[in-house]
């Protein structure tokens, strides 16, 4: 059961970003990166009608990952240009609706973006939520407690941040492990009966 897994999180350092000038540097020192985990947040609407607009783009390496604020600082050039990028790949999960998401906020060219889901599905994995995914290949649990929280509050505590990080850094440790199974053939898939 994933509730009783040990829980991961995140080690490295989080950079929130605020405004073009912090973006710039930090994507600067995002595009001298190898590999790139990403995923975004945005403020969840308890009511039927309009949806709101994607609030946080968290762009994470190794070791460092950085939290744009979009709500404050929008699809800046910068940012523009980390999501047009063809060199990096920038991995995430269910990337569809994260880059919808993002083109809502204005149009960009969509660079090198792989998803996750596309590669488990070409090993035979269905269970395709981030947290089900990490436990199976990990044995380690993703926590999920602030994904409901406002994402577009002045200030975004430390566990809005770390649980933000960990999502996008994550992303980097299930495409290594799949790329490593994948070329090893070091899996067994084993189909559990759904629960009643």
């Amino acid at each position: 059961m994933i509730p009783d897994l040990p829980r991961v999180h995140f080690e490295g350092r989080i950079v929130t970003v605020l405004n073009e000038a912090e973006a710039e540097k930090a994507v600067s020192y995002l595009l001298s990166q190898k590999i790139l985990g990403l995923d975004t947040e945005t403020r969840p609407s308890f009511r039927k009608g309009p949806m709101n607009r994607v609030a946080l783009l968290q762009v994470s390496s190794y070791d460092i990952c950085f939290l744009f604020r979009l709500n404050l600082i929008g699809l800046s050039p910068s940012i523009k240009r980390l999501l047009e990028d063809t060199a990096v790949p920038k991995i995430g999960l269910s990337l569809r609706d994260d880059l919808h998401a993002l083109h809502a906020l204005g149009q960009f060219d969509t660079g090198c973006f792989i998803d996750l889901q596309d590669h488990v599905r070409e090993i035979g994995v269905e269970d395709l939520s981030l947290q089900k995914l990490y436990a199976n290949f990990f044995r380690q649990r993703i926590s999920k407690r602030e994904r409901l929280t406002n994402w577009e509050a002045d200030v975004l505590t430390d566990k809005q941040k770390l649980y933000a990080a960990t999502d996008a850094w994550t992303c980097i440790m299930l495409y290594e492990e799949l790329m490593r199974l994948e070329q090893t053939g070091d899996y067994c898939l084993v189909k559990m009966k759904s629960e009643e």
